[in-house]
């Protein structure tokens, strides 16, 4: 018989092979956990998973996710991108690279709101992509732009990956939607200026509205649309964050409010109906299922890993990583960063992050900084080929003359931009703790 750490490795070895062969990943992760756990201990390791299941459906954290993920679906059924895009298209399209700012800006919105990377990135590309491609956009970087844009929802709290990080990392949830604010927005703001230099460098490749089409819409007009359109959803998401970080009420409490709130928000649009509230709560309960199940089956995994020494042998691994703290976190970062390309965001923070956590925490690094670190990163698995799940969801819904290479390529600056954020964040980590400080957590 293999010893423990043997097994531990054949554990973590097959899981990547059952991927690689298509095994859906909770699969995978529940039938690699449990044949090798059994073949270290039989089924009396086994012992211990009821009380590990229910501790996650039982865990009041995680109750925030079906709440958040309903707010975001019911207003992506009033289809408020639509709106917003035609808003924000008009304000900044006399600027080179300005309907690309403005798709950037909608993607802050529209992630602050519904944080569904799907929802948004296929909602923008039914919308401007053939817009962008009509007013002669260079087209990798209209769909590079509409993708990155649609990734935004991931960083910009509130945000799921966020709550699945606060309960991994023991963290609170409010802390951590408090530190990604800053990072969020400068990974925003980062995309903005590459727009408007490219605008200066190669106003070809991202031209402006022309005059005449930006007249069709008087100025008053514009305002008073701006006004209607977008103070709710801005509304929204003041209500819920501002309630988080200002102390009012807990993350679960605010996306309870977020819920309801998003509700009020349709039915003021006068698009609420029963039909609407019937597919956001069965699109709310399949998302929801999923996430759940890929938790529990992780439990399987996590146990049998744990038991079979896998702990130690992770940290008696990086005991020979140079750089102590910084090496450490250096190579989990390029760890995650690889992985992305082939596995999504959720098997990644339940399968990665717990291996590095008692590491992390002997070296007395500071969880919140780690977490911010790990969201960003998380954030380019969207976009990384072959598997990003960005580039499926413009796939989709792009028109015929788009390519798959014309979609790849577009998503490279944007990779890059987004790895400019992580060093800068990583250097400066203060962007991070800032704001957890000032408000006192």
């Amino acid at each position: 018989m293999p010893g423990l750490e043997t097994l531990a490795i054949l554990c973590i070895v097959s899981f990547f092979v059952l991927l690689a062969i298509g095994v859906p990943v909770a699969l995978t992760l529940a039938v690699s956990g449990l044949f090798f756990g059994y073949l270290g201990f039989g089924a009396g390791l086994f012992d211990l998973l009821p009380a590990r299941i229910y501790g996650v459906i039982a865990n009041y954290t995680l109750i925030a996710i079906p709440l958040f993920v309903f707010m975001g679906v019911m207003l992506e059924k009033s289809r408020i991108a639509d709106d917003l895009m035609d808003v924000i298209g008009h304000l900044a399209g006399g600027l080179p690279g300005g309907m690309g700012i403005g798709i950037i800006l909608v993607g802050v919105l529209m992630g602050a709101t519904t944080g569904i990377v799907g929802a948004t990135i296929v909602t923008l590309g039914l919308i401007t992509l053939p817009a962008l491609i009509r007013r002669g956009y260079h087209l990798p970087t209209a769909c590079g732009t509409i993708c990155a844009s649609g990734t935004l929802g991931q960083i910009i709290p509130p945000s799921t990956i966020l709550i699945l990080l606060a309960d991994i990392l023991g963290q609170s949830v409010g802390t951590l939607f408090a530190a990604a604010l800053i990072p969020g927005m400068l990974l925003a703001a980062i995309f903005c200026i590459y727009l408007l230099v490219l605008g200066m460098v190669r106003p070809d490749w991202v031209p402006a509205v022309t005059l005449a089409e930006r007249q069709t819409v008087s100025r008053w007009q514009l305002f008073k649309d701006a006004v209607r359109i977008g103070l709710p959803p801005i509304g929204l998401v003041l209500a819920v964050l501002g309630s988080i970080v200002g102390g009012v009420a807990a993350p679960t409490e605010a996306a309870s409010m977020g819920a309801l709130g998003s509700i009020l928000v349709v039915g003021l649009s006068g698009r609420f109906s029963w039909s609407v509230l019937r597919e956001t709560t069965l699109s709310t309960t399949r998302i929801t299922a999923g996430m759940m199940f890929i938790l529990i089956c992780a439990q399987v995994f996590a146990l049998a890993f744990r038991g079979l020494h896998g702990e130690q042998l992770v940290a008696d691994l990086f005991k020979v990583v140079p750089g102590g703290a910084d090496g450490v976190l250096i190579f989990m970062l390029v760890l995650i960063f690889i992985l992305g390309f082939f596995i999504e965001w959720i098997e990644i923070s339940y399968i990665v992050v717990p291996l590095f956590l008692p590491l992390l925490q002997n070296l007395n690094v500071d969880m919140v900084v780690v977490a911010t670190l790990i969201a960003v990163n998380l954030q380019t698995s969207f976009l990384t080929p072959p598997f990003g799940w960005a580039l499926f969801y413009l796939r989709s819904v792009a028109p015929p003359e788009v390519s798959t290479v014309a979609i790849y390529k577009g998503v490279v600056p944007f990779i890059g931009l987004q790895l400019l954020t992580l060093v800068i964040l990583y250097l400066n980590p203060q962007l991070a703790t800032w704001l957890p400080r000032a408000i006192g957590w």
